[in-house]
């Protein structure tokens, strides 16, 4: 082989290499501090706090889910009360329900209410988040008995 064939062959080398490390480390970062939400869907309000989701009023009603709880998976029996809505899901020290789980980020999914109903959202988590078996990419509705999956784990709203 002549001496530019080499040369061009370590250059395309060396290129694919740095692509790698780039890709890692961007996976790493967004494993690490979540995906960047645009300011579009951040609301656009110029710095205006987000009005926090309505808290569902004890004892209104007798179908109202109370607790979410891990029925499968590395934690199960992990449980958090609604009524600290919002309720954060991952690895973190912050998380309410805290998982020991690999494919799980640090900051992985929320659940919240807005008046009677309970939503979960993927916090731009590596891995997705389930409803069911569908992967959601916005807060979708989830009522009593309804498994939400992260990563290995399944949680669901109990009375």
């Amino acid at each position: 082989m002549s001496e530019l064939t080499l040369f061009l062959i370590r250059v395309a080398y060396l290129a694919i290499l740095w692509i790698f490390v780039l890709s890692a480390i961007s996976v790493i970062r967004s494993d690490m501090f979540g995906a960047r939400v645009p300011e579009a869907a951040r609301g656009g309000g110029g710095g205006k706090a987000p009005k926090p989701p309505k808290q569902p009023k004890p004892g209104k009603r007798r179908s109202a889910p109370t607790h979410a709880i891990v029925t499968e998976g590395s934690n199960v029996g992990e449980r958090a009360d609604l009524a600290q809505a919002p309720i954060l899901i991952g690895r973190g020290t912050d998380a309410a329900i805290r998982l020991d789980d690999d494919y799980v980020s640090t900051r992985h999914a929320r659940i919240a209410s807005s008046g009677d109903q309970w939503f979960v959202e993927d916090l731009g988590s590596t891995n997705g988040t389930y409803v069911g078996s569908v992967r959601i990419s916005q807060p979708t509705t989830i009522t009593l008995g309804t498994q939400v999956r992260v990563g290995k784990t399944i949680i669901e709203l109990r009375k």
